[in-house]
Order: structure tokens, then C-alpha cells, then sequence
């Protein structure tokens, strides 16, 4: 699992599931939780923390998003080889086999369909830990 340490960018333009996020996030141990409205600002978080030497960990990011979904920022995060093993959680209402597909396909580490129980967003961390720790 995720260390304790692990630098989180949360990343929804509802404020309102940020503050859930990050509420579970800190149940969890996680206290070193960054965020952003929407995926564009997402990406110019992660560069920026990678040039000052403390690197995003792990990206949790809603699906539908306005300026840049989530899709969008996993796409533009996966194109850089950098990122390639950037372990990225998709939050999603969205459970049409097509749109998961297209996620899986892109890259996606794992995706939580909201609304989502404690239990099962701690066993798609783990999922999306597992995956890029083998």
C-alpha cells in the first residue's frame, strides 16, 4: 500500500467531494494532500512538485470535469514518460463499459464508481499501488 508519506493530488471542480476525499484520505493516515478544479491545473501541479523535488505520488481526479476532464489529464499525463507509472484513480458516475474501457486503454491505475464506501476506495488504492509495485 501507498506509504504513509505519499504526495496526493486530488483533483475535482465539486469542492464538496474534494472535502470527502480527503476526509477518507486522512482516515486512512494521509495527510499530505494537494488539490486542484480541474485537470488542467492538475498538470501544471504535477510539474510544478516534480521541479521542486517533491513529486506527486499518486493522482485521485473526477471524470467530468470542466477545462480538462480527468480522461484528458490521464491521457496528457500518460503521453509524458515520466508519468508512465504514475499511479492515477479515476472517480467516475460513469459506468458505461465504453468510457471504462477507453480509461483502461489510456492507462487508467484503477476507477471508483461514486458514489463509493470507505472499504471499496482503500481496495482500489491498493489495486492502483499493486500495479505499479510488482
Amino acid at each position: 500500500m501507498f506509504l504513509k508519506e505519499t504526495r496526493i493530488l486530488l483533483v475535482d471542480d465539486m469542492l464538496s467531494i474534494r472535502d470527502l476525499v480527503r476526509s477518507q484520505l486522512r482516515t486512512m493516515g494521509y495527510t499530505d494532500v494537494l488539490e486542484a478544479p480541474d485537470g488542467a491545473e492538475a498538470l501544471r501541479i504535477l510539474e510544478a512538485r516534480k521541479q521542486q523535488g517533491a513529486p506527486i505520488g499518486l493522482v485521485i481526479s473526477d471524470w467530468n470535469m470542466p477545462v480538462m476532464t480527468g480522461l484528458e489529464f490521464l491521457k496528457h499525463a500518460r503521453a509524458k514518460p515520466e508519468y508512465a507509472e504514475l499511479p492515477i484513480i479515476l472517480l467516475t458516475s460513469e459506468a458505461e463499459r465504453e468510457q471504462v474501457t477507453e480509461a483502461v486503454l489510456s492507462g487508467v491505475s484503477q476507477y471508483i464508481v461514486k458514489p463509493f464506501s470507505g472499504k471499496t476506495f482503500e481496495e482500489k488504492m491498493r489495486g492502483a499501488w499493486q500495479k505499479h509495485n510488482k
